[in-house]
């Protein structure tokens, strides 16, 4: 009898949403459910054994979340379409995720998203970001919202640094987003908090625990 909980990953074929679908499936307590747009995205993840559903954060999403016991949102339109994707997908998600009674919301944020108008070039995205991080906050579910300095291509180091607010800016590999994202998606971790990393010295799983 499998009794592994049931994860729906959002941009699971973004490189980063990639990355936490192949460590929910190497994990003992969780399976990843790749959500994805396009039928070819399906095959592709359902080929490596991976469930898959196919739906779009611009329409209905409630058929995604059947048998969902938790989400991780990775989606970004990478500035092609923040307020669909970025902002109202995002909300979208949360209010079907809420409807469907999951047990945690893993949101991937941005370092910044607490204060836009201090970006140049990125204020659009940041306040969607925090757009879609407070309509999260105010839904009732459990969640963590994980915000990152400016993400990397760079290799998985297996450490950060994980602060309510870091003092200064830095980035992080988009690998170690995601481990840093399946570890938040324990009952255990910083349960309806927010918090920032980036990369440091410190064991992902003791950081997000400590």
């Amino acid at each position: 009898m499998n009794n592994l909980k049931n994860v729906l990953v959002a941009g699971a074929n973004g490189s980063t949403g990639r990355s936490i679908v192949n460590l929910l499936k190497n994990s003992d307590t969780y399976q990843p459910v790749a959500m994805v747009r396009k039928q070819d995205q399906k095959d592709y993840f359902e080929n490596q054994g991976v469930k898959a559903v196919l739906a779009d954060l611009e329409n209905d999403l409630n058929h995604a979340l059947i048998n969902v016991d938790k989400v991780v949102f990775a989606a970004g339109s990478k500035g092609g379409n923040v307020i669909a994707v970025d902002q109202e997908g995002a909300k979208k998600l949360t209010d079907a995720a809420k409807q469907a009674g999951v047990q945690k919301f893993v949101m991937l944020s941005s370092m910044g998203a607490d204060n836009p108008e201090q970006s140049d070039n990125l204020q659009e995205y940041l306040k969607a970001k925090q757009n879609a991080d407070a309509h999260l906050l105010k839904s009732g579910l459990n969640y963590s919202i994980v915000r990152p300095g400016q993400l990397t291509n760079g290799d998985a180091t297996g450490k950060i640094q994980l602060d309510e607010k870091i003092k200064t800016r830095g980035s992080i590999s988009r690998e170690d987003v995601a481990e840093t994202l399946v570890e938040a998606l324990d009952g255990d971790v910083r349960q309806n908090q927010i918090f920032e990393i980036i990369s440091g010295d410190v064991p992902i799983a003791k950081a997000v625990r400590s």
